[in-house]
């Protein structure tokens, strides 16, 4: 115990000393960015110290202010994937030849674990397409069941912006079409023409970890060529033959390859703050306002991060992005403690954790409310909110949610030095989507992007402090006016409620759902929200439902989904078999 208090103490002395001032200042917004932009907090990832140091310090302002925890905790935990790493035992073998773990191959981050030891069949691109504009069929003709298939990455027309090749050229589409011609296994290898270095893939970490239920591996030029040594050809060869002929050229190469592949995804608890406001009616003080902003950021950058500067290592210091919504949370959260009797409503605050890395922590709280999901009213999302540009414009997002939001702030803004850049769709690239799936008014502030969005040139130096104030001052007017006004906002829907799920950049058609990204046990897709009037909410599609196949084809994950959905063509009429409280159900379905 006593060493608990030691190490609690240690962490207040890192902090400011939080000052008492009830209104809005520059000086406390200043002192709160450059502690959260600070190195000490290495760019905030979520699962590292850094990270916690900043959920700390937002916990110790909410005590500090007097605002409540629900539970006795500020703290909402949960569990984020921040690394895919090939395991140290994953091995590659041709005879006597054994390449090297992550210099001459690696597996891909959806291969599942296995050990195969099988012959190998190249089999061109791995395509197997037979339609109006395409007649390539690399699986005819050879026995490809329970072996391994030598593929080229990519297509034959790399420099065809508009080839019909697109929607068959990635990876994900060429495993699954392996799998169903009864491959073991896929080893892919890049040409001379898609690659000239020869580059390994990288693992990157998502939040679906999901696999196609057989290995798939990447390999050198040199570990390819090994396997086609009797035929006599080379990767270069087959691929310049491939690439001119137009056809498929696929053959056994009499060799065997055994490997061992398992990829080890990396699990780390981080945690949303969350903190309450109770409001002075009796009876509305069980609705509830929202208002949240992430605090979590890239951390020290590199490969796989969001970084637009993955070369650099260094502190990714996220003081727009997005230390200025956190301060501008903290202030706001301060002064409406201050005039809490205006405040018919409660009001609840949270610093989002893993919003980078997929809107994770404001997802979780939604599926794990703390009060009924219901009872919250509308929602106020500050992201990135500190680089205020000389023009004064301040872009809202989410205004077509509720009936009453742009009347509202058009009277809010008079008198301010503020132009309303106003956004109606409800999703965007932020914390209040999650809200808006769940049939809650939002709003979305910010000043937008910049030529340091994302790079450790997002520094305290270049906030606009003068324009924050301004900002959050008139957010605070929202707030007050949400958290006491007679009569709730009227939900309406505005936009599709989800991210376009495009397959690759040939995808035409969408089915209007917002998928589970993060649903990885391999049975099924499942919808979190269904677009309405789009062709899914025409068909019959319901929140909830598990897409378990397109057109007969089996659909166990987000990747076979988007690949299904690739080769659909506008207009067309499909079948979609979900799943709906345990039973199947088949859909017609009418693309736009």
């Amino acid at each position: 115990m006593k060493k608990l208090i030691i190490i609690s103490v240690f962490l207040l002395n890192l902090f400011p000393v939080f000052a008492q001032n009830p209104e809005i200042t520059q000086a406390e917004l200043k002192e709160y960015i450059a502690y959260l932009s600070s190195d000490e907090l290495k760019g905030r990832k979520p699962g590292t110290e850094g990270g916690m140091l900043a959920a700390k310090f937002i916990e110790e302002y909410f005590k500090k202010i007097g605002l409540k925890a629900f539970d006795k905790s500020y703290f909402q935990y949960f569990d984020v994937v921040t690394q895919a790493k090939a395991d140290e035992a994953s091995y590659f073998k041709i005879a006597n030849y054994q390449a090297k773990l992550n210099t001459e191959f690696t597996p891909f981050t959806f291969s599942s674990a296995a050990n195969l030891d099988a012959d190998v069949v190249f089999a061109g691109y791995g395509f197997d397409i037979d339609n109006d504009d395409i007649h390539w069929k690399d699986y005819e003709g050879i026995d490809v069941k329970g072996k391994w298939v030598l593929i080229l990455r990519a297509d034959p027309e790399l420099d065809n912006p508009d080839s019909k090749f697109i929607p068959y050229s990635n990876e994900r589409s060429k495993v699954l079409t392996a799998k169903e011609k009864g491959a073991a296994g896929v080893i892919f290898v890049s040409g001379v023409e898609l690659d000239k270095r020869d580059k390994l893939v990288k693992l990157i970490a998502d939040q679906t970890q999901s696999n196609f239920g057989l290995p798939v591996i990447h390999v050198k030029r040199d570990v390819a060529d090994k396997i086609l040594e009797k035929s006599g050809k080379t990767v270069e060869t087959l691929e310049k033959s491939l690439n001119t002929n137009k056809k498929p050229a696929s053959f056994d190469c009499n060799t065997s390859v055994t490997a061992y592949v398992k990829i080890n995804f990396k699990k780390v608890k981080t945690q949303n703050v969350v903190a309450y406001l109770k409001g002075s009616d009796k009876k509305l003080r069980n609705e509830y306002i929202v208002i949240g902003a992430h605090y979590d950021h890239l951390g020290m950058g590199g490969w796989g991060s969001s970084s637009r500067m993955p070369d650099s290592i260094g502190v990714h210091h996220g003081a727009d992005d997005n230390a200025s919504g956190v301060a501008s949370l903290m202030e706001i959260a301060e002064k409406l403690v201050k005039n809490k009797k205006q405040l018919k409503r409660s009001i609840i605050f949270i610093a989002f954790s893993a919003e980078e890395i997929g809107l994770i922590g404001s997802k979780f709280f939604t599926e794990h409310p703390l009060v009924n999901i219901k009872d919250i009213k509308a929602m106020i999302n500050v992201d990135m909110v500190g680089r205020l540009k000389p023009s004064k414009e301040l872009s809202v997002g989410g205004v077509g949610t509720s009936r009453e939001a742009e009347k509202l702030l058009n009277q809010l803004v008079n008198g301010y030095d503020l132009k309303l850049g106003i956004s109606y769709e409800g999703f965007g690239p932020s914390d209040h989507a999650s809200f808006y799936i769940k049939d809650i008014p939002v709003f979305f502030y910010t000043t937008g992007a910049h030529e340091d969005y994302h790079t450790p040139l997002d520094v305290l130096e270049k906030i606009n402090f003068p324009g924050l104030k301004m900002l959050d001052d008139y957010i605070y007017d929202l707030s007050v006016n949400l958290a006491s006004r007679e009569t709730d906002l009227t939900f309406q829907d505005a936009g599709p409620k989800g991210r376009s799920t495009k397959a690759s950049r040939g995808m035409k058609v969408k089915l209007g759902i917002m998928p589970n990204f993060t649903k990885s046990d391999n049975k099924g897709l499942g919808v979190d929200a269904v677009t309405p009037n789009g062709p899914a909410y025409k068909g019959g599609m319901k929140k909830g439902d598990v897409i378990v196949a397109i057109e007969g084809k089996e659909v166990h994950n987000i990747y076979e989904y988007m690949d299904r959905l690739g080769k659909l063509k506008p207009e067309q009429t499909i079948t979609v078999d979900v799943l709906r409280a345990g039973k199947k159900v088949v859909l017609l379905i009418q693309l736009d």
